[in-house]
């Protein structure tokens, strides 16, 4: 395999192959350990389970044998059969001795085990033959001087040959035990050199993980990071590239992507921010220049207003002198015209009055309070009482407590009831009612009558200042009336309307918003009907 293929490869590729080699070779090392550890296991069972066992059972086959030769000459000298008791244990122990040797040797134990086993059952058997059943026999049968006589003509090679056989088998059982002993102690130092090995291999994988980290993950995003710390404090022209892993290169070069939509987004926001700056530069300009417009009109509304007081009250003065002093002294014509020069001194007097009570809404203010609407109502009634007469019916209900200019509010409801007062119809009494409904965070408030109404072409036209609908001469007025309730509704920061789906009268809507820290008050029910 190539380096740069080498290269190429993602860190979770190079991490599996890792953790795959190493866990390879600690499973190969795992199954060496397990099959020395089986073989160590067997090794200390021989030692503990069958070589142990079987030199004890060889200490003690030497004792049986001992106890066989001691049972015979006994036997001989007394001829008293328990004299010949340990004989018979002996022999008994024996045979149990050597059967249980052979049974821990096992079919396929030691060699030499089995060969001296089978040597001393030989020897013992030739000894029995050849010693002892010869004097048991001669001491039943001829007495004991016969078995003693046997037992001195005999001589003690056969026990010797038989005790030496022994003693040659314990030293093969040694021999067996030694070399389980040095099995064990191998098979344990090679258990210690495969955990060595395993530890260094475990060891060296950690250190190879680490480094990997390292190059591929822990210094690449540091500088991946340190790229984009640059970016975030301003340098938006630097590319972002890594030197890591296959990942963070993607990653490397994802954020680079996102860099440079982010780039050419803030240098179009920038080119938009100057653009609506330029245009928020133009519009304050023009607003500043319609606020000083605007006050230098209502400025001069009221000065022209307030300065044309005095010359037309002059000229009215002098316009009714004339009148009251020369009626009738001159002809038809004459007191006509000196008539037409009295009534128009008249309207325009109050066409100045209502043009300067127009351009003080809002200039001059006493600041907003909690304004009682049931009160506002019940003083408008008070105060229009003569133009309403005795049939005209009032009502109003769930009216709420708002924030503004009480004196306003009143001027408000005074021209609008007003207007349903003088605008009737012939011959009908008027009847005017005014609701209020809380629609989200602010009142509706709504005045209809069942007078003359207004056509819909005109409903535009009705809230313009001196704008008149009728001629002069049937209803009295400036037509300035709507335009202030217009002003008023505004400058409390509502809206006006006309309502154009009444089958007859007039039916007007206005807004009073709820202004923030002002608690609404509960509205209350209230119809007054006017006597």
């Amino acid at each position: 395999m190539s380096l740069l293929s080498l290269g190429s490869w993602t860190l979770r590729r190079r991490v599996v192959a890792l953790s795959v080699t190493v866990a390879l070779m600690l499973t190969i090392l795992g199954t060496f350990a397990a099959i020395t550890a089986a073989n160590s296991n067997e090794h200390i069972d021989v030692i503990l389970n069958k070589t142990g066992p079987m030199r004890a059972a060889g200490e003690s086959l030497n004792t049986a044998v001992v106890d066989q030769e001691t049972g015979i000459r006994g036997y001989a000298i007394s001829g008293a059969q328990d004299n010949l008791r340990p004989y018979n244990d002996g022999v008994a122990a024996q045979n149990r001795l050597l059967a249980e040797i052979d049974r821990l040797n096992g079919p396929d134990g030691d060699a030499a085990v089995s060969a001296s086993l089978e040597r001393v059952r030989q020897r013992a058997q030739e000894w029995r033959t050849a010693v002892a059943e010869p004097v048991i026999n001669a001491v039943r049968d001829q007495g004991p001087e016969a078995g003693q006589a046997l037992v001195e003509a005999s001589d003690t090679r056969r026990f010797d040959e038989l005790r030496s056989s022994i003693i040659v088998l314990q030293q093969d059982i040694l021999v067996v035990r030694n070399e389980a002993a040095a099995a064990a102690k191998r098979t344990g130092t090679v258990l210690v050199a495969l955990e060595i090995f395993a530890a260094v291999v475990v060891i060296l994988a950690g250190a190879a993980l680490f480094l990997l980290l390292d190059r591929l993950v822990s210094r690449p995003v540091t500088e991946l990071a340190e790229q984009v710390r640059e970016v975030a404090g301003g340098a938006y022209g630097k590319n972002i590239t890594s030197r890591g892993s296959p990942e963070l290169r993607t990653l490397a070069a994802d954020v680079d992507g996102m860099r440079r939509r982010i780039a050419a987004e803030l240098t179009e926001v920038r080119e938009a921010r100057e653009q609506i700056e330029w245009v928020n530069d133009q519009l304050k300009q023009q607003a500043e220049e319609l606020t000083r417009s605007n006050r230098d009109l209502e400025q001069f509304a009221y000065v022209a207003s307030h300065d044309l007081q005095e010359p037309l009250r002059k000229v009215a003065s002098f316009c009714q002198l004339l009148q009251r002093r020369y009626a009738g002294q001159m002809d038809e014509r004459a007191d006509q015209y000196i008539a037409f020069a009295v009534d128009g001194a008249q309207r325009m007097q109050r066409l100045i009055n209502d043009l300067l009570a127009f351009s003080r809404i809002g200039r001059l203010t006493a600041g907003f309070t909690d304004v009682d609407l049931d009160r506002v109502l019940t003083e408008v009634k008070s105060q229009l009482e003569t133009r309403a007469g005795d049939d005209a019916e009032i009502t109003w209900a769930d009216l709420p407590t708002v924030e503004g200019e009480e004196p306003l509010l009143t001027t408000l409801f005074v021209n609008l009831i007003g207007n349903s007062l003088k605008f009737r119809r012939p011959d009908v009494p008027p009847v005017i009612h005014v609701s209020a409904e809380r629609l989200d965070e602010e009142w509706q408030i709504n005045v209809r009558d069942n007078g003359i109404g207004i056509e819909a072409e005109f409903a535009d036209k009705v809230f313009v200042i001196f704008q008149r609908l009728h001629a002069r001469d049937a209803y009295e007025g400036t037509g300035i009336g709507l335009a202030i309730v217009k002003k008023i509704v505004e400058y409390h920061g509502g809206r006006i309307w006309l309502d154009l789906d009444v089958a007859e009268g007039t039916s007007i809507y206005f807004t009073l918003p709820l202004l923030a820290g002002i608690p609404v008050a509960e509205p209350r029910k209230q119809d007054e009907v006017a006597a």
